[in-house]
């Protein structure tokens, strides 16, 4: 099957305010470039919260003007039928770990085909995790269902959940897991690309970047918990000093660091760095918050991009494919996702990184903790090599020609292999492979889903029942008179509606049995099932529209 002439559909927004981050970047290129590519009669935005539906149709027909006759920004309520009535060739989320159990749940009981359900890692280290990848494990999961990894190790580390999950809980093979598939995120090369010589002498000079030095790069989140410890590139600095260029280290007039990205609200750390730069005679430039355009200027000023990732928050590395689509040779960690990006020797240099084996004392202590207490102490387990990494900064500034060719190799290879063009056309590949897979629909209730009927049926003094007979209340005789009206709760949308309420009213002018009211309520296809049906029901009692005959 193709995804022309069907519909998408996702329970994301996908477009996000906030800070400038990479999953946010990351989501806000993919959409554009999925309707870019056009593939779809229409495209389908099931969002809870009124407010955000307006503000999210608002932005995608201001910036795809050209498509906003294909969008529809739903109730997510209305799910229930729109799966049953209409084609979906796919559902994508913007991540794995929220929704896309649930959603296989109500398209296994609603829709009459078994169409992909795809979702995308990002950070995959939180403590929280392991149960939302054990919602992924239940009978009702399909070989259309996928988790698509970013990179090789956060492929393996889902996969790696999954093996801990089954054997924690001593799951059987009925417990299926989601197919798991990798494919990258990308970067868009015409808005990221190296300045022409005379745009980046004015880009430098604008920046504060002395013409003579060697511009490192780093980009990120400016934090001693999350993404990198920037502690020991300064150390390597400290070292190339300390050896200075006789012994094949470096001049302090010789290099500039340049550290851009966000820093939260009265973090102290940026302090301390600027301090041990000064101690050290670092030429340092922090560059809080960069918006889009300073984003891109460093890019193109710079000479050298380094990221010494070293917390299991980072598994893929936008930020890497960003400075390869601006020419620039990369200093990463041989760590997660970067050796997916970075070709050693080809287009950048990867620096040694140690870590341990057995964590057991801080895996039962993460649940704990806050998110960056965990993580900061995840990662002081994994050391980034300090000799080495220090080798591979001197080498880039001593050697111009091969800063060169790296850069430009890295530009090839980003524009090739890592556009979003390419990573939209490997999803549409995705979808149409899984739809060639047999799945069997497997409709069982989820395990991890609270039962509410069964779980609080002692609550009331009592259930209705089929053979209940109900007939008009004094607010319905005078409703269904027109001399009264009901109150509709603007919430009740799809369960309670005018013309459903009018047809009740009229088939309880005698009693009529509970059976016999669900069934003309769904033969009129004013009510999609019995369970709403009798819900209209209960409601219409509960407002006195109707009353249980002879009470």
């Amino acid at each position: 099957m193709h995804g022309k002439g069907e519909i998408w559909g996702t329970l994301d927004p996908f477009l996000e305010t906030g800070p400038l981050l990479g999953r946010r970047v990351a989501n806000t290129r993919f959409l554009a470039a999925l309707l870019a590519a056009d593939s779809f009669e229409a495209y389908h935005f099931f969002l809870a919260d009124l407010e955000q539906r307006g503000s999210l149709l608002e932005n995608l027909t201001t910036l795809f003007p050209e498509h906003a006759a294909k969008i529809r920004v739903l109730d997510r309520r209305e799910l229930p039928g729109r799966l049953a009535s209409l084609p979906y060739h796919c559902f994508h989320q913007s991540d794995c770990i929220q929704l896309q159990p649930h959603l296989a749940r109500l398209r296994n009981e609603h829709s009459p085909s078994v169409f992909p359900i795809t979702g995308v890692t990002h950070s995959l280290s939180y403590a929280g995790y392991g149960e939302a990848f054990l919602r992924h494990l239940w009978p009702g999961t399909t070989a259309r269902d996928c988790i698509v990894a970013t990179s090789r190790p956060g492929l393996d580390a889902v996969q790696a959940y999954f093996e801990q999950l089954r054997a924690g809980y001593g799951l059987g093979e009925e417990y299926r897991q989601p197919v798991l598939r990798r494919i990258p995120l990308g970067v868009d090369t015409d808005e990221i690309s190296p300045a022409r010589p005379e745009e980046r002498e004015t880009l430098r000079r604008d920046l504060g970047f002395a013409p003579e030095r060697t511009v490192y790069l780093v980009f990120g989140r400016i934090s001693h918990h999350s993404k990198m410890d920037l502690l020991p590139l300064l150390r390597a600095f400290q070292r190339l000093f300390q050896d200075g260029p006789e012994k094949g280290g470096l001049g302090r007039e010789q290099v500039t660091l340049a550290l851009a990205g966000w820093l939260d609200q009265g973090d102290e750390f940026a302090a301390t760095l600027t301090e041990l730069a000064a101690n050290i005679g670092l030429d340092l430039h922090i560059f809080e918050r960069p918006g889009e355009r300073k984003k891109l200027a460093l890019y193109r000023a710079a000479d050298v991009f380094v990221s010494i990732a070293d917390n299991p928050q980072e598994t893929f590395g936008l930020t890497v494919l960003e400075a390869g689509a601006a020419g620039l040779p990369a200093v990463v960690s041989d760590y997660d996702g970067y050796r997916d990006l970075v070709l050693p020797e080809q287009t950048g240099l990867l620096v040694p990184s140690l870590g341990m084996e057995r964590s057991e004392r801080l895996d039962m202590m993460a649940p704990l903790l806050f998110d960056n207490q965990y993580h900061l102490l995840l990662a002081q387990r994994t050391a980034v090599r300090v000799p080495e990494l220090a080798r591979c900064l001197a080498r880039l500034h001593l050697e111009p020609e091969l800063r060169r060719s790296l850069g430009e190799a890295a530009r090839e290879r980003v524009t090739q292999e890592f556009s979003w063009a390419k990573v939209v056309e490997g999803y549409v590949q995705l979808w149409a492979e899984l739809w060639k897979r047999p799945a069997p629909r497997r409709n069982c209730p989820h395990p991890s889903q609270v039962c509410y009927g069964h779980t609080f049926s002692g609550y009331p003094s009592r259930l209705l029942r089929d053979e209940d007979r109900l007939c008009l209340g004094r607010t319905g005789e005078a409703t269904y008179r027109r001399k009264d009206a009901p109150l509709i709760y603007p919430g009740l949308s799809g369960l309670v509606e005018e013309e459903a309420v009018r047809r009740l009213l009229f088939l309880a002018r005698k009693p009529v049995s509970v059976e016999e009211l669900s069934q003309a309520l769904m033969q009129a296809e004013l009510c999609i099932g019995p369970e709403e049906a009798r819900a209209l029901l209960v409601w219409a009692v509960k407002h006195d529209l109707l009353e249980e005959a002879g009470a």
